[in-house]
């Protein structure tokens, strides 16, 4: 049991030697070694290396780990120790200080200790000690080559998801949480670190959001890379789950922080970073985010509801500028000398994606406007907003339909960077198939032969463009448009390949049926435009509907007893009533005629019907 009875008084009128300290840390009774110790946490700098390694080298880790069992209540005078707290406190802050030699952090003496420290944390003294148990565990972890993993399975998520909650916003010990978690997604498995511990993360994604929004220093931007970091992980989807049942302050910490950001002058780094986020927050918990609460619990917000959507937006298209500038000249002027480094390509291609995806979620969000007109969205957001929007849409797609020209002036016509640009103003043409309409017109031909990076024909280009061809064939002028382009050989290539593969995919089916629409829109004005059919096109479409109506002996039997059955049930409700004007006498009659009009073509089921 550690003796507890002497103590050195505070006041003294010159603080100690070093010699002299250290003849008390080598005493032979625990008095003499605990009055050294609370003389060097009073006059030693514990910034101070040399003395910091002499003083651990003194003591000991034997003693060090019985003192801090002591504070634990796990010595022998177990948690009823009167100085329980002031050896815990002293064992905790020797620890911390000892931990800033990196060597000394690296044994296996102080990553035994992690569990323990681990367990101080959930005790009634974690508050007061918060920035010494964090500090020690973040040390060690970073330290030793099993610290990360030691502090996982001794239990360190379970840690940081009920502690990082409680801690004082801005606190060191926050910053040394953050860190912690930064250490160990980045250490460990990310497949076993987001499937075992959902709920945790959901949990440090809100106390991180709290930060990333109050905060106006460089924890704001470590809270923001390290949020972008968990939420864009592919493995994320059951912390994504988990975070769709919390309520939605971290998401209004989010909305708050990001705009932050993208209203301030920042490094265009930390602009991609929260353009990321946002894509990332959106996936979570939908479009209407970005017109949500932008009041944090507890604060007064200066921010309009539009406020966000508009900066969004506006960041999203000088992003998507600034990039495709760059990709046109990484293909077509650099590389006239040195081919583009690769990395450089794709990082690029990377953060393309994200802002085209923001502007696809805009797209989808105005759409929804028009769908609802009374809806709480168009309350919050006024139509001169939304004429901002569109107009920012517009520049956009301007801007990509450019870089879309220069690629079909050079020759391209297959790359995942062109397959986006046309996939993006596909969108925006579904919901405004009239924008940029001389630009779009020059292009369709070429939009409709671009393919991707792995594909063999241009499919989902066509599929992109197919809403808006479906709605520009129902006028004559379009339908100009759609013959000039080859768009009747294209959607008709496109739907022969939907429905080859329609049984294994039925979620094609709505496709599909788009691409009918368009073909029949163009057909029934064919005269008017003066269009002559592609007989090889026309042949392999008649094939394709004839193979997707998959049709066998056994179903042909039950067409033509259905058939039979239908026609018996209208003559018998014939028999019985005499009223012309019945709906059952408007039945027969659209079942006879449709009957009579075909039945010459499938003898067998004129057979069966008149038998």
């Amino acid at each position: 049991m550690m003796d507890h009875q002497t103590q050195p008084s505070s006041s003294s009128s010159s603080p100690p030697s070093l010699q002299d300290l250290l003849k008390l840390l080598r005493g032979k009774t625990d008095s003499q070694r605990l009055a050294g110790l609370l003389l060097v946490t009073q006059y030693c700098d514990k910034n101070d290396q040399h003395t910091l390694l002499t003083v651990y080298h003194a003591i000991g880790s034997t003693f060090l780990h019985r003192l801090l069992l002591t504070g634990m209540g796990k010595h022998a005078a177990g948690p009823h120790n009167p100085n329980r707290e002031a050896y815990l406190r002293l064992s905790l802050t020797l620890l911390a200080a000892f931990a800033r030699l990196s060597h000394i952090a690296a044994t296996d003496d102080m990553l035994a200790k992690v569990p323990l420290v681990l367990e101080v944390t959930s005790t009634e003294f974690s508050s007061s000690l918060s920035d010494e148990c964090f500090e020690f565990l973040f040390l060690v972890c970073t330290a030793h080559h099993d610290g990360v993993t030691t502090f996982y399975e001794s239990g360190g998520m379970d840690v940081l998801g009920s502690q990082m909650p409680t801690l004082p916003d801005g606190s060191h010990s926050m910053e040394l949480a953050m860190k912690l978690v930064q250490l160990v997604i980045s250490k460990l498995p990310a497949g076993k670190v987001y499937v075992d511990h959902p709920s945790e993360l959901s949990k440090m994604v809100a106390a991180i959001a709290k930060q990333f929004a109050l905060l106006h220093n460089s924890l704001k931007f470590e809270a923001l890379h390290l949020l972008s970091t968990i939420l864009s992980s592919n493995n994320s989807g059951a912390l994504h789950a988990a975070l769709q049942s919390m309520n939605c302050d971290w998401s209004t910490s989010m909305l708050v922080g990001i705009m932050d950001i993208l209203q301030n002058r920042v490094a265009p780094a930390d602009k991609l970073q929260a353009l990321l986020l946002a894509e990332c927050v959106i996936s979570i918990v939908g479009e209407e985010w970005l017109i949500g609460p932008t009041t944090l619990h507890g604060a007064h917000s200066s921010f309009p509801a539009d406020r966000c959507i508009l900066l969004v937006l506006e960041s999203s298209r000088i992003e998507i500028a600034v990039i495709l500038n760059e990709l046109a000249y990484l293909k077509y002027e650099a590389s006239k000398n040195c081919p583009p480094n690769a990395e450089t390509f794709l990082a690029k291609l990377r953060n393309l994606g994200v802002a085209f995806s923001l502007v696809e979620r805009i797209i989808k969000l105005i759409s929804k406007f028009g769908e609802n007109e009374g809806s709480n969205a168009s309350s919050i957001i006024s139509e001169s907003t939304v004429t901002k929007i569109i107009g920012g849409l517009n520049e956009t797609i301007d801007v990509v339909l450019d870089y879309l020209q220069d690629a079909k002036d050079h020759g391209e016509r297959k790359g995942d960077d062109l397959l986006a640009s046309v996939r993006i103003v596909g969108s925006y043409l579904a919901e405004a198939p009239c924008a940029c309409k001389e630009k779009v017109e020059g292009l369709l031909d070429y939009m409709l032969s671009v393919e991707g990076g792995d594909e063999s024909s241009p499919f989902y280009s066509i599929s992109f463009l197919l809403p808006m061809m479906c709605q520009i064939t129902m006028k004559d002028d379009g339908c100009k448009v759609f013959a000039s382009a080859g768009g009747f050989r294209a959607v008709v290539g496109c739907l022969v390949s939907l429905i080859d593969s329609s049984r294994s995919r039925i979620e094609d089916n709505s496709t599909i049926f788009l691409a009918c629409d368009t073909i029949l829109n163009f057909l029934l004005k064919r005269e008017q435009v003066w269009f002559s059919l592609d007989n090889i096109s026309s042949v392999k479409l008649l094939q394709a509907l004839a193979h997707w109506t998959d049709f066998s002996t056994e179903d042909l039997i039950a067409l033509s007893k259905l058939m039979k059955r239908s026609l018996e049930t209208c003559c018998q409700k014939q028999d019985l009533m005499s009223d012309q004007s019945n709906s059952e006498s408007d039945l027969h009659e659209i079942v006879t005629k449709g009957y009579s009009s075909w039945a010459g073509r499938f003898p067998h089921i004129k057979e069966v019907v008149e038998r």
